[in-house]
């Protein structure tokens, strides 16, 4: 089986791609530490040794509308979440501030609720003008749903990335999440494309989904020529439907992200939510093919602090990406 992972590493390297059942095959191998390998080399090959670095701010949270069913802040679920309103330009601008300082390449601000709309999404264009004018660090937006025009107005305030996830594949999607529809969530990347944004799109693995789905995923993507593709590891959360689902085993965790690397070979593959799960908050995934990593305290569950992974990143012989 080792023979199918060094084909396809070599199909990739000639620029080629692979389609649904030669990931399949890589799915299978027994040979786990070779696939890993090669998904290393891959990122090595089309990405170099940098790492990027970005951050989020939970900007409002709780009392969100959809039930998406791994999610703390859905209105539908009792979790015991904090919930607030939108935070104000001072409060953005201080965090911003203390990441830029830190070294973290990209900074975003993060609303619950199916899309920012009204008033709120008014504010939140002010907070970007005011974060633009006072801050060096790239800046991201995580705002739902939303249309063109909301899209081109973020692109006008200083936001150059938006993130979207697609969370699992089309067919499994209907089991997470009823409230909106996932061609709702592609039709939003589209226009963020099309707005001039670039854009972070991922999901969540562990919810119950197949290896298959997790391909589909990683496909829809490659589709979508995404470059930024973040890899949540659920993290249950007492209250939600999906509290009491099994957790993954590292070895899976390992070869979804390689496979992920294989089928998307020149993208930022990103550690996300769920990195407190795994060993030494995914030392080994930055050797399975992960290039990227959001760091410092997540939306709901918290992560590991900027210095230690800027450490760790160093001491795998990797580098911090620097920002012209």
């Amino acid at each position: 089986m080792e023979n199918i992972i060094l084909k396809l590493e070599n199909k990739i390297n000639k620029g080629e791609t692979i389609n649904f059942e030669e990931a399949l095959l890589l799915s299978n191998v027994e040979n786990t530490e070779e696939l890993l390998k090669a998904a290393d080399q891959i990122r090595i090959k089309f990405n170099g040794k940098n790492v990027e670095l970005c951050s989020i701010m939970n900007a409002k949270s709780g009392r969100c509308s959809e039930d998406c069913k791994y999610c703390a802040q859905s209105a539908h679920y009792c979790t015991n979440v904090e919930e607030y309103n939108l935070v104000d330009e001072k409060k953005a601008l201080k965090l911003a501030l203390e990441n830029e300082h830190e070294g973290v390449n990209k900074f975003s601000l993060v609303t619950s609720g199916r899309g920012l709309m009204g008033d709120d999404f008014e504010k939140i264009l002010d907070i970007y003008k005011y974060l633009k004018k006072n801050v060096k660090i790239k800046l991201c937006a995580s705002l739902g749903i939303i249309d063109y025009s909301e899209l081109s107005k973020l692109k006008k305030a200083g936001v150059l990335s938006y993130h979207h996830n697609l969370e699992t594949s089309r067919d499994y999607y209907k089991k997470i999440c009823t409230t909106h529809t996932y061609d709702e969530r592609i039709e939003t990347i589209i226009n963020a494309k099309k707005a001039g944004l670039k854009i972070c799109s991922g999901g969540i693995i562990g919810m119950g989904e197949t290896m298959e789905d997790r391909i589909k995923l990683a496909l829809e993507l490659q589709n979508l020529e995404i470059e930024s593709i973040p890899i949540n590891v659920l993290n249950p959360i007492k209250g939600t439907p999906l509290e009491n689902t099994p957790p993954l085993t590292q070895e899976e965790i390992l070869k979804t992200i390689a496979i992920f690397r294989f089928i998307n070979p020149k993208a930022y593959i990103r550690l996300a939510g769920g990195r407190n799960l795994l060993e030494n908050f995914g030392e080994s995934c930055f050797k399975a093919g992960v290039n990227a990593t959001i760091t410092g305290n997540y939306l709901t569950t918290s992560g590991n602090k900027i210095s230690e992974d800027i450490q760790m990143i160093k001491n795998l012989g990797l580098e911090i990406k620097i920002d012209e």
